[in-house]
């Protein structure tokens, strides 16, 4: 009966246990569907340390870490679980995402890979597995601004030297009484900074409420602000639909004069969708945001809408591929122009979310570095007519911080290719850009008038080698240190001709007859060439003239044989123009250096051996 009794408590025992962490599984699957995903990791942590539910929890810790942006937690949960044969594919692109924010993008291409034999894959994630490298054309230099605060700041609209952004600061606002469960910190407003002064309020009039506000766009005309707010009614809680979530929506106000006022809801809200992050095109007539609504190309797409002179909007269009993916696509921002910034995971990139562009002659751009980084990356803005710009941003861990950048136009480097010795231009001449690690960068062609011309990256330095068959190799360094305040850098090149005048002519060897010292018209032909070099592209060039015979007859004979034809060569040039002093010295070799080295030489062998040949003495 004992026995009984003891065996009846442990089986009660491991129910209770069972119930109890049933409860307490509940109680984490809660608070992570409430987006409350800081309290969920705490409860997913001590279910996992109590092994239950191992694989699912470890998947929906890495999630929840992954929606507080902490790549560096989640891809160790992930990773723990990630080899199980049960785990829906769908993390393996998790899991390689959240390497990437790692910087651990070789084992991030792996999982890549496995997403794409498990048939999930699409055109881009083969891009990500191809492209390691993200460059700009444009020059980014970055710093962090000085009104960031130590919770989340980021989403920044300037106009008439105004900066607006978004805020968890909570200042001055007295309605933020709550924290916002996702990440601990207080609920969104839109805040204002004066640049002229550096004060900072929060925006005037009815705009900022309890839950989320921002971030804004105004009308170039001022009269109008477009801004995301939480689907919020009366001074109450935010509207959810019949999965318990609260929506974004977009809202105008109209300027009072002393602030924002006659604040309502755009046509093509929902109560069971989001809408949010506006932007407008630079005569105010398209409004551009992101969504996800239904029928859309995958998680949030960016779409547009006409906005007619009455403030009437036309029906939603998603702007589709190349920009919009299978993930996620937010925050754009359309510039003066006609350049379509925004912010994705789904396009290949360097982590999180990158930063893209998008224009008609290049498709889609992912901005590089420094713009980019292995985190969120995000909220483009590019102040009218200014260099000044300004991105958001977590790469220094924790929360959202605002940068601002200096951008600066792409750098161009041109120059010419000339000859050292006449200045004459060289036409296709090659002239290879490389990095200092000896990679080919450009590869350039001059024109016909010896020009080149290409975009270089600013701060660097770039050795150049140039080359034409005519001259000899050409190698240096040109550097684009220091080059702020330039949009170009000249770097012309001077080529020294090869010291083998035939060459430089272009002229075969000046050839005779068995036994003959007189000028054959076929040499005659070649020897003008000569005699055109000399005086027309290099009017200062001094050669000398050496002969040659075939080693037929004796050496004495051949010697006075070979003379001969050195003074039928240096004749025939001076009768054409070719000054006797650029002729320094003429002379007979008799068959002491033939062309060709034999015993039994055929006939063909002998020709070759009776020549006249060239050298360079003096070229200036």
């Amino acid at each position: 009966m004992k026995n009984i009794y003891f065996l009846f408590l442990i089986l009660l025992s491991g129910s209770l246990s069972v119930q109890a962490q049933s409860g307490k599984q509940k109680k984490a699957d809660r608070l992570y569907n409430d987006f409350a995903y800081l309290e969920a990791t705490d409860v997913y942590k001590e279910l996992i340390e109590d092994e239950y539910n191992v694989v699912y929890n470890s998947k929906k810790l890495g999630d929840a870490y992954m929606n507080l942006r902490s790549p560096e937690n989640a891809v160790f949960y992930y990773g723990d679980v990630i080899e199980d044969t049960t785990i829906s594919p769908e993390y393996y692109y998790k899991y390689a995402q959240a390497l990437r924010g790692v910087k651990r993008y070789d084992e991030s291409r792996q999982w890549l890979r496995k997403y794409l034999e498990s048939g999930r894959g699409s055109e881009e994630i083969q891009t990500m597995l191809n492209k390691d490298e993200y460059k700009s054309k444009a020059t980014y230099k970055l710093k962090a601004a000085d009104f960031n605060s130590e919770v989340s700041d980021f989403g920044v609209f300037v106009k008439d030297d105004q900066v607006y952004f978004v805020s968890a600061r909570a200042q001055d606002v007295d309605v933020k009484d709550k924290t916002y469960s996702w990440n601990g910190e207080p609920f969104l407003d839109i805040y204002v900074m004066d640049k002229a002064s550096g004060n900072i309020e929060p925006i005037g009039g009815d705009i900022n409420t309890k839950l989320h506000d921002g971030p804004a766009v105004i009308s170039p005309d001022g009269n109008t602000v477009y801004f995301t707010r939480n689907n919020y009614i009366d001074n109450k809680e935010g509207k959810r639909d019949k999965e318990k979530t609260n929506h974004l929506k977009l809202y105008s106000a109209s300027n009072a004069g002393n602030g924002w006022a006659d604040v309502k809801e755009l046509t093509f809200n929902s109560n069971d969708y989001s809408v949010g992050h506006p932007t407008l095109s630079p005569d105010g007539k398209i409004l551009y945001f992101a969504s996800d609504m239904p029928n859309g190309i995958g998680g949030t797409d960016i779409y547009k809408v006409s906005v007619d002179e009455n403030g009437n909007f036309g029906a939603p269009e998603n702007l589709g591929e190349p920009v919009n993916t299978e993930f996620d696509e937010t925050f754009p921002f359309m510039d003066t122009d006609g350049t379509l910034y925004f912010s994705s995971n789904g396009h290949a990139g360097l982590g999180l979310f990158d930063i893209f562009k998008m224009t008609e002659e290049d498709g889609v751009e992912n901005l590089g570095e420094p713009v980019n980084s292995s985190k969120d990356d995000f909220a483009y803005f590019q102040v009218s007519d200014s260099r000044e710009g300004y991105i958001s941003t977590n790469r220094d861990g924790g929360s959202d911080d605002i940068y601002v950048f200096n951008k600066m136009n792409p750098l161009v480097l041109k120059g010419q290719v000339t000859d050292a010795v006449n200045g004459n231009p060289i036409s296709a001449a090659t002239v290879r850009l490389m990095t200092e690690e000896g990679e080919e960068l450009a590869f350039l062609e001059t024109d016909e008038e010896g020009n080149y011309e290409t975009e270089i990256a600013r701060d660097k330095t770039f050795p150049v080698e140039a080359k034409e068959i005519e001259y000899q190799t050409f190698e240096g360094e040109v550097s684009s240190m220091d080059s702020d305040e330039k949009d170009e850098i000249v770097y012309n090149i001077q080529l020294n001709p090869v010291t083998d005048v035939e060459y430089l002519a272009e002229i075969d060897n000046i050839y005779f007859d068995f036994d003959k010292s007189n000028i054959r018209p076929d040499a005659a032909a070649e020897l003008d060439k000569l005699v055109d070099l000399m005086q027309n592209e290099y009017p200062d060039l001094v050669i000398e003239i050496g002969s040659h015979t075939d080693r037929r007859g004796s050496n004495a004979y051949n010697e006075k044989l070979a003379e001969r034809r050195a003074k039928s060569t240096y004749d025939y040039l001076v009768s054409k123009g070719i000054a006797e002093d650029r002729i320094v010295e003429y002379k007979g070799y008799g068959e002491t250096k033939p062309a060709i080295d034999c015993d039994r030489c055929s006939e063909d062998d002998h020709q070759l051996n009776r020549r006249s040949m060239f050298s360079v003495v003096k070229m200036e």
